[in-house]
């Protein structure tokens, strides 16, 4: 059996500072073609332009945080089955960063300029939930997934009808994210306490509402 590779604490530092800054800096590779590539491409006035790009920069803000949290939770995670977990993940996740990062610059908007405070609170969560046992970890992940899968949902609803593009993309990104819960379950996650639940429903409330203008 081949040795599994070692990484000394300060190469995972610099791993995790490196994955943090491309992050950060909108620097992110999709591993899949973007679902929006066969969708129909729409006239959208300037109001329904300007509504698409504030929805869509919530979503890419909360890939930002789901990189944050699947990094943290990887880096202090107990097992490798939970490490190879996060680690795919993390691989799907980016692919929705490079998918609404592309599709904010076709609608012609930029992403949050809050983001490094996004990356920073969500990586301080994961990590906190990480410290609290693999469990409790995977719990933590399963209520992300299901709050993330409701707000997509409901970006399916707000979107203009016609923008196609972007609905193609929220609509994968909703699957992928039950797919996530789903696996989380599976290793035996442990559910988040209520009080966990309301905060992060709270939180999520105040960073989709200030991500869609800023």
């Amino acid at each position: 059996m081949a040795a599994k590779p070692y990484h000394h604490p300060l190469d995972r530092l610099i791993i995790g500072v490196d994955k943090a800054l491309r992050v950060i800096a909108g620097v992110a590779s999709a591993s899949r073609p973007t679902p929006a590539q066969h969708a129909p491409d729409a006239a959208l006035d300037q109001a329904e332009q300007r509504h698409s790009a504030g929805l869509m920069r919530v979503n890419h803000v909360g890939e930002v945080c789901a990189q944050a949290l699947y990094n943290s939770q990887a880096r202090y995670a107990g097992s490798d089955a939970m490490r190879a977990q996060f680690a795919q993940a993390g691989i799907e996740e980016e692919d929705h960063l490079a998918w609404t990062a592309q599709r904010l610059a076709e609608l012609g908007s930029r992403p949050s300029l809050l983001n490094p405070l996004w990356y920073a609170g969500a990586y301080a969560l994961g990590s906190v939930a990480a410290r609290l046992g693999d469990a409790r970890s995977l719990g933590f992940v399963v209520e992300t997934e299901r709050q993330v899968e409701l707000h997509l949902a409901s970006h399916l609803d707000k979107l203009p009808a016609q923008d196609a593009k972007s609905r193609a993309i929220v609509e994968q990104m909703r699957l992928d994210e039950i797919e996530h819960g789903a696996a989380a379950l599976a290793l035996g996650a442990r559910a988040a306490p209520a009080p966990v639940q309301a905060l992060m429903a709270a939180m999520g409330k105040v960073m989709t509402r200030t991500a869609y203008y800023i």
